[in-house]
């Protein structure tokens, strides 16, 4: 297997979708599996595009009993070498909503701080 990419097209209604392509010869066929926590689950699947050559359409039904509060990491990965193809993640909680918000006040001040240097940088050197 070589130059296999997985691009990820949306995540609606709890389903991942993307397209898998591969430059590989034509007795490829994907087999993927989707990993929550190291483990295996159900729900994904492929489908080829007969239209397009070495194109497959993937699903996968986000299991919702494996949603709780924090971040939930999902891996996409080629079953028989363990590549990981893709992988996202998904943010649930109240707590989890303020400190993303903390976060981000923090990444603006440091960018603030840093376009300030950075002109002040520029008008010294000129």
């Amino acid at each position: 297997m070589s130059n296999v990419i997985l691009t990820k097209t949306r995540i609606q209604a709890g389903i991942y979708e993307a397209v898998l392509t591969a430059q590989t010869d034509d007795n490829y066929h994907p087999d993927l599996v989707a990993l929550h926590l190291e483990q295996e689950l159900d729900g994904l699947s492929v489908t080829e595009d007969q239209s397009l050559g070495n194109t497959w359409h993937v699903r996968f039904t986000i299991p919702r009993e494996v949603l709780t509060d924090g971040v939930q990491t999902f891996l996409i990965n080629e079953k028989s070498t363990g590549d990981t193809l893709d992988s996202f993640a998904i943010v649930t909680g109240e707590v989890l909503s303020d400190d993303i918000r903390a976060e981000m006040d923090l990444l603006r001040a440091e960018l603030d701080m840093l376009k300030k240097a950075f002109r002040r940088h520029c008008v010294e050197t000129t």
